[in-house]
């Protein structure tokens, strides 16, 4: 079967399942990710029937996954956590900044995922702090969180942080230290610490026999990875600062909760081939396709699922949990601002009138009845081959 009109990861997983799982063995977590991902809105997660109170006419929802993987599942859960973080945004201007891992680490991360992702979460928050405390720049703790993506658009491997950094710093005295830089610090220098902090990590690990790669094993292959690593700058990108809370927010919302590629990048799926967009480095604003094998694309997929109990979005300084609620009042009081107003915890039924503009209450046949739930679907278990074969039976649910 092709599909040359809208598709998504689920369809890919079933069509191609098969072949590829004849060929290759799934972790633990891409087994459950796979699972949720064609399960979705299916009637295998279950999910209710709602009738009309004046029509009549009836409906039949599914339950979704909520499994972070899934390109579906994330606009709900990531709004919940914005509106977590909006309580803990000060009112100053917020810079980004993204710190990236050479390629030639590649390999010791596909066999050391946690140790070297770890390694890379430690060496840019050391980075962070280490500017911040200076009094050459602002000599005091900042506020700031970091968040892993693990891709680049074709879907390879590409280790990177991105850094949400408030601009400015609460000194000892309970001051803040506005930051009077465009970009809070000289990159160039950044850089230079970030690759030294992480290097340094590298070594202590390798020492201390935390390392077992082909790379790290013998001295040749130890110095090989080391001169690799230190043939070329390593790059942390800043992007111009931000400005108030909104507009945090907002910005926020587009790396949190984001999978390896969302299904409205997805183009094609004809001939055993996937094709793809991505963004066109050459004409920039405009995308371009990729096409790959279904097999080849699927597994470029499961290289960014991550392990279970993974954290892939951290704060530190202010932020860090162990003081985070007296250091934010500190903050707040230095900037002479008010503390924020409790947590409103938004029903599904406001947030898809706010995000969608679709009131999921109301009858979709006459355009006025209310629904109300008249029935409960179980769940339909079924063998895992058999579900990523065909897919569990029952149409896709809304949302």
């Amino acid at each position: 079967m092709a599909h040359r009109g809208r598709i998504a990861l689920a369809d890919i997983f079933r069509q191609h399942g098969n072949a590829y799982l004849a060929a290759h063995a799934l972790a633990p977590a891409q087994a459950k990710a796979w699972r949720a991902i064609v399960s979705c809105r299916t009637a295998a997660l279950g999910g209710h029937v709602l009738q009309c109170a004046d029509c009549g006419a009836t409906r039949h929802v599914y339950h979704s996954c909520r499994n972070r993987h899934c390109p579906t599942c994330q606009s709900r859960a990531r709004d919940q956590w914005i509106a977590a973080r909006h309580r803990e945004l000060l009112p100053v201007p917020y810079t980004h900044l993204v710190f990236t891992l050479p390629h030639a680490l590649n390999g010791l991360a596909g066999s050391h995922f946690r140790l070297i992702t770890d390694m890379l979460f430690e060496a840019a928050s050391g980075t962070l702090v280490a500017f911040g405390a200076n009094p050459r720049w602002l000599g005091g703790s900042l506020a700031f969180s970091l968040v892993l993506h693990t891709w680049s658009q074709n879907l390879m491997r590409h280790l990177h942080v991105h850094a949400l950094v408030a601009s400015g710093a609460l000194t000892g005295q309970g001051q803040w230290i506005a930051s009077r830089r465009g970009f809070l610090f000289p990159v160039k220098a950044l850089s230079q610490v970030f690759r030294e902090k992480f290097i340094d990590a590298l070594k202590a690990a390798r020492g201390d026999g935390q390392l077992r790669h082909a790379e790290t094993d013998s001295a040749h292959g130890w110095r090989t990875l080391l001169l690799a690593l230190r043939r070329h700058d390593w790059v942390v990108y800043a992007k111009q600062p931000l400005g108030g809370p909104a507009q945090v927010l907002d910005y926020l919302a587009r790396y949190t909760h984001r999978v390896g590629i969302s299904n409205d990048r997805l183009a094609s799926l004809a001939e055993g081939e996937v094709t793809f967009r991505v963004r066109d480095n050459a004409s920039p604003g405009k995308k371009r396709t990729l096409r790959l094998p279904a097999e080849a694309f699927i597994g470029r997929f499961l290289l960014h699922v991550l392990p279970s109990g993974f954290k892939r979005i951290r704060h530190y300084g202010i932020l860090a949990n162990r003081h985070k609620q007296a250091k934010l009042a500190q903050c707040r009081a230095a900037l002479a601002v008010p503390p924020p107003d409790a947590q409103v915890i938004e029903s599904v039924d406001a947030f898809m009138l706010r995000v969608a503009h679709i009131d999921i209450g109301c009858c979709r046949h006459c355009a006025h009845g209310r629904l109300r739930v008249i029935e409960v679907i179980a769940p339909v278990r079924l063998p895992f081959l058999r579900c990523l074969a065909t897919g569990p039976p029952g149409a896709r649910g809304a949302a």
